[in-house]
């Protein structure tokens, strides 16, 4: 099974179109869980994931481009047979939630 860390990871390869910077450096990405899925076809041990994430702007032209990004990415790992994404609006994203590594790539 997949830990939750690992789930991140992956999640660095789908970044934001406009600021050209992954979404978890960004700081959209709240939070991830995953568990089982019993209801998988095949029956060998495949897992469901959930993305709990914000978007800059309720207003973001890229949002369903990112979506598909997220979808992508975690459903082309073997194992896993579902992808929810969350999408949260509080706590609000503010430029305070990008990581020091973002930072730097940004030049901030």
């Amino acid at each position: 099974m997949l830990t939750e860390d690992q789930i991140v990871i992956a999640l660095r390869d789908c970044f934001d179109p406009e600021v050209k910077l992954n979404l978890v450096d960004l700081g959209l990405i709240y939070g991830v869980e995953t568990g089982p899925d019993p209801d998988s076809t095949p029956k060998w041990p495949r897992q469901w994931v959930k993305v709990t994430m914000t978007l800059t702007t309720d207003q973001c032209p890229a949002s369903g481009l990112i979506f598909e990004q997220v979808h992508n990415r975690l459903l082309g790992i073997p194992g896993i047979s579902k992808v929810t994404v969350d999408l949260v609006w509080e706590p609000k994203w503010t430029p305070h939630r990008i990581s020091e590594a973002g930072r730097r790539q940004l030049g901030l």
